[in-house]
């Protein structure tokens, strides 16, 4: 979804009374260079405007922050700065494997540049995790200085009287807001919501219903209205909702009829209670499968994947570990041999490069996995030196500001592209992104076939030396 799809909404929804929305971080970022050619920094500010009367909510990834490693805590506590400096209020910090480790520099940095600091559970239920796991995770989250905390359910796996029962035990113990996330993919995320309500939650996520359901969370609409005139009123304007619901059911429309919204993943699926895969995670599978042309292999994978999460130690499944069990499952399914090839990020995670693993690993499994390799039982982070000052040297050329410096930090490869574009573009070199791809692919093209284009002999010329020069050439 571009800005300017969500902008007309902006005063409608800001008037509507929300505890806060959540736009940006988590994939977003990512999302706004890599598919739309957005900044999302200029995003954030923008929404800002637009929103002046609603706290904004971010998911940050702890240590990751929103990339796929750990990063450095000097990058760690930039990128908070900056985030609650561009409009961020509330910052939702988890770590994939509830390694508290993890999140303890985005706490402490969230807090001293007065943003509402909301850690957050990842749940899951496998051996090791249940309700008194949780609610001991939550009174250190409590002690390290939550201001709320969050339980985050990603793969709607929370069942209704087990929402109750947990959020009844957090209201006695803890003393700060519980904010309660799921999602409506097994269909029984409006029923964990009324039971979270009835035993005291404080605050739920939704969507409006045109863009809620499925692997998305339960809609705003019909919770509203099941509580209207409860105790537990939500006090929001029904026609106000109803009003900006059309809104974005135009947007709806158009993202399924382009295929970004695939109908696949908004269908209630009972099996994720079996094989645990939270919804982002659905629709990476299905893009791996389709690229490798091996779609009938779904259920295969869907099989694979409770099995790799035990040999690896019961992971929760969540950003970034989803994506590494459910690839190494896909490795796993088309290699047709276990472990015959294996990622980069599996074996991290069999190191702890990613922090502890909850349970105990398969000694079988991480002896195919790592070999002989140590496995780091430290911090993660305290093996990580400052890399701030190396990446603002590494991207000085092409960064305007601190915020691009971030951007490239996270997404070296995707950042670096996009402020190529946005030079291009301001030098008149192409009028939008696709036609400079399209001169800049036919110039490969040609020089890839010894053949001369445009753009390599004006390089040529600019240079002062033949087009022929290799130097130049390569330029």
């Amino acid at each position: 979804m571009k800005t300017e799809d969500m902008l007309p909404a902006c005063e409608l929804l800001n008037s509507i009374g929300y505890w806060s929305l959540e736009c940006w971080g988590g994939a977003t970022f990512d999302s706004c260079m890599r598919f739309l050619d957005e900044d999302p920094w200029e995003r954030l500010r923008i929404l800002r405007k637009a929103l002046p009367d609603t706290k904004l909510q971010m998911l940050l990834r702890g240590q990751n922050i929103l990339g796929y490693r750990n990063y450095s805590d000097d990058v760690v506590d930039s990128f908070c700065k900056k985030s609650i400096e561009n409009g961020i209020d509330v910052v939702r910090i988890f770590d994939a494997l509830n390694d508290t480790r993890n999140i303890q520099q985005a706490v402490k940095s969230v807090k001293e540049y007065g943003g509402i600091c909301e850690p957050a559970m990842s749940y899951t239920t496998s051996p090791i995790h249940n309700e008194q796991y949780f609610v001991d995770l939550a009174l250190k989250f409590e002690d390290m200085g939550a201001d709320v905390i969050c339980i985050k359910d990603m793969a709607n796996l929370l069942l209704p009287m087990a929402a109750h029962s947990l959020v009844t035990k957090l209201k006695e113990r803890v003393k700060v807001p519980i904010h309660l996330h799921t999602h409506n993919t097994t269909g029984t995320g409006d029923m964990v919501y009324l039971m979270a309500a009835l035993a005291g939650v404080d605050i739920v996520d939704t969507a409006l219903s045109p863009l809620g359901n499925g692997t998305s969370q339960p809609a705003t609409e019909p919770l509203v209205a099941t509580l209207r005139g409860h105790e537990r009123d939500t006090g929001l304007d029904l026609e106000k909702l109803s009003e900006v619901a059309k809104h974005f059911r135009g947007i709806a429309d158009r993202l399924t009829a382009e295929g970004i919204i695939d109908p696949k993943v908004l269908q209630v699926d009972t099996n994720t209670l079996i094989y645990q895969v939270p919804g982002g995670m659905l629709s990476n599978l299905i893009s791996q499968l389709k690229e490798a042309k091996q779609e009938e292999k779904y259920y295969d994978v869907l099989r694979e994947i409770p099995k790799v999460r035990e040999e690896f130690g019961y992971p929760p499944l969540v950003t970034p570990t989803s994506q590494i069990v459910g690839t190494q499952a896909v490795m796993n399914v088309l290699s047709g041999e276990r472990y015959k090839m294996v990622s980069k990020e599996s074996k991290g995670l069999m190191r702890g490069e990613y922090g502890q693993l909850p349970g105990p690993v398969d000694a079988d499994v991480q002896k195919t996995v790592i070999g002989d390799d140590t496995v780091i039982t430290c911090r993660p982070a305290d093996l990580i030196p400052p890399e701030i000052d190396k990446l603002r040297s590494e991207i000085s050329d092409l960064a305007r500001s601190e915020e691009d410096v971030l951007s490239y930090a996270l997404f070296p490869q995707v950042a670096k592209s996009f402020f190529e574009r946005r030079l291009a573009k301001e030098q008149g070199l192409a009028e939008d992104s696709d036609e400079l791809i399209a001169v800049l692919t036919a110039a490969i093209n040609a020089y890839r076939s010894g053949n001369s284009h445009p753009l390599i002999r004006s390089v040529g010329t600019a240079a002062g030396a033949p087009a022929s020069n290799p130097t130049v050439r390569n330029s």
